[in-house]
């Protein structure tokens, strides 16, 4: 008889953020990412700090990718008490050094700004969920895996990353059980990237697994089209620097402000945007950048070719400036010319954007650009939305700028994208999970699914297990 096999999705259950799901074979436990929750604070701060399982027996990590939202908790889960190897790919363990070490310094610095008006209204002080003397612990533990190498995570399970397409590093994983005479191929996607994007390659289509658990952001429609994206960009900007308005971009500070920076450069070199000055206000993103260059392993040929040859474009250019320091920023909002600039976080939940829109909201000559998913309860959701009134630092600001917003930038697979994906494995899966989607989005690609593949397709509540042996 094989030994009990289950998964528990207690993270991106019917919702998109705080990737987190915890795998049962035996005595053995180990989880599948571990990611920030992003949303309103006091509900982020109490799912974030509270695990279902003891950290302790958990052996391992196996994560995919480096974006907060699948990475950003392992710090909370270290001090607690695991001590276990995290699995990753290179490009992963590179990036997820500055990501967790801005996230700790992040945490800090934002909630000074909350603390000192709770403390002036006699409120009691927030902690942060971590610190940054909790990063090196955590960074201590990471295991670099390759793309297409097998590793042993225990007896009778062997482990494999495939390119996901979604940021630098990002990875496919499938797992292989072997147990009683009986074998399971377990694949999950993290985040599934798009074929024909800049700068990485196309995701992979691993060999086909039994059980799928794959995400569905964009799981109820479709991205436009590369050439409508570039054309709405170029009259976004038009529009904003005409009225003599800055754009503020909030951005991703790895994946989405690479390729953003990649097609402002692009459209420069062409003369198809007015010639102001681009801003990339992030230590973080200019870092992750960085890492980028000492990866180009992982570009697609066009985009290794034209970084070998061009003196590291499309990363660095005449008109672009990155700003490191508190000083450089605050200048930046002294100032008055029309510019364009990009700030994380991508869903304004911390961040050096917060400080833009808290000074540019209100002038009706600037515009904030979406380019990116914005959570249920963000700060981004709620202006995407058209809210008048927005809370930044616990004070209320009036928006009277325009808001604008291009799917097309997403790194997440659309409908059209996943499914395409999905008919490609052989061979099929017979479950399928669907998990990092609001409801809507993941039932109707659970319908679809369905339709298309005969799988059971399932879109589990948070903290809901299933037995894979069937």
């Amino acid at each position: 008889m094989a030994a009990p096999l289950g998964i528990a999705f207690q993270g991106a259950a019917r919702t998109v953020t705080g990737s987190r799901h915890l795998l049962r074979f035996g005595a053995h436990r180990w989880l599948f990412d571990c990611g920030l929750f992003q949303g309103h604070r006091d509900e982020a701060d109490r799912i974030n700090r509270t695990f279902a399982f003891a950290p302790g027996e958990v052996e391992a990590v196996v994560v995919s990718h480096a974006h907060l939202d699948h990475t950003g908790n392992l710090p909370t889960l270290v001090s607690q008490g695991f001590r276990g190897a995290i699995h990753a790919t290179p490009a992963t363990v590179d990036l997820a050094r500055p990501l967790l070490a801005d996230s700790a310094f992040l945490m800090e610095r934002d909630l000074e700004h909350v603390n000192r008006r709770a403390q002036s209204r006699g409120q009691p002080a927030r902690r942060p969920l971590y610190r940054p003397a909790d990063v090196p612990p955590t960074l201590e533990r990471f295991e670099p895996h390759g793309y297409g190498t097998p590793w042993t995570l225990a007896e009778g399970v062997e482990v494999q990353y495939h390119d996901a397409g979604h940021i630098l590093g990002s990875a496919l994983t499938t797992f292989e059980f072997r147990n009683g005479g009986r074998t399971l191929r377990l694949g999950l996607t993290g985040d599934l990237g798009r074929p024909g994007r800049p700068i990485l390659r196309d995701p992979d289509v691993p060999p086909g697994v039994d059980v799928l658990v794959l995400e569905s952001t964009y799981g109820d429609r479709l991205h436009p089209t590369n050439d409508d994206t570039v054309r709405a960009l170029k009259e976004t900007v038009a529009r904003t620097i005409g009225r003599g308005g800055r754009l503020i971009v909030p951005s991703f500070a790895v994946g989405r402000t690479q390729e953003l920076v990649a097609t402002l450069h692009g459209l420069l070199e062409q003369g198809q945007l007015p010639d102001v000055p681009i801003f990339v206000d992030s230590p973080l993103a200019r870092l992750a950048t960085d890492v980028f260059r000492h990866h180009s392993e992982c570009f697609d040929a066009e985009t290794r070719h034209a970084f070998v040859n061009n003196g590291g474009a499309p990363f660095g250019f005449s008109r672009l400036r990155y700003l490191s320091t508190p000083m450089e920023s605050k200048a930046l909002n002294d100032s008055h010319e029309p510019c364009i600039v990009i700030a994380a976080s991508g869903m304004c939940e911390g961040g050096r954007i917060l400080h833009h829109l808290q000074y540019g909201i209100g002038d009706p000559r600037n515009t904030v650009l979406f380019v990116g998913y914005q959570g249920d309860g963000t700060l981004g959701r709620r202006l995407k939305d058209g809210a008048e009134t927005v809370n930044i630092f616990g004070e209320p600001v009036i928006r009277r700028c325009e808001i604008a917003a291009l799917d097309g930038f997403s790194a997440h697979a659309d409908q059209a994208e996943i499914l395409a994906w999905v008919a490609r494995l052989d061979p099929a899966p017979r479950r399928i999970f669907l998990v990092h989607g609001d409801v809507e989005p993941a039932e109707t690609l659970a319908k679809l699914l369905r339709e298309r593949t005969g799988a059971e397709v399932r879109v589990p509540a948070p903290g809901e297990e299933a037995e894979l042996w069937s």
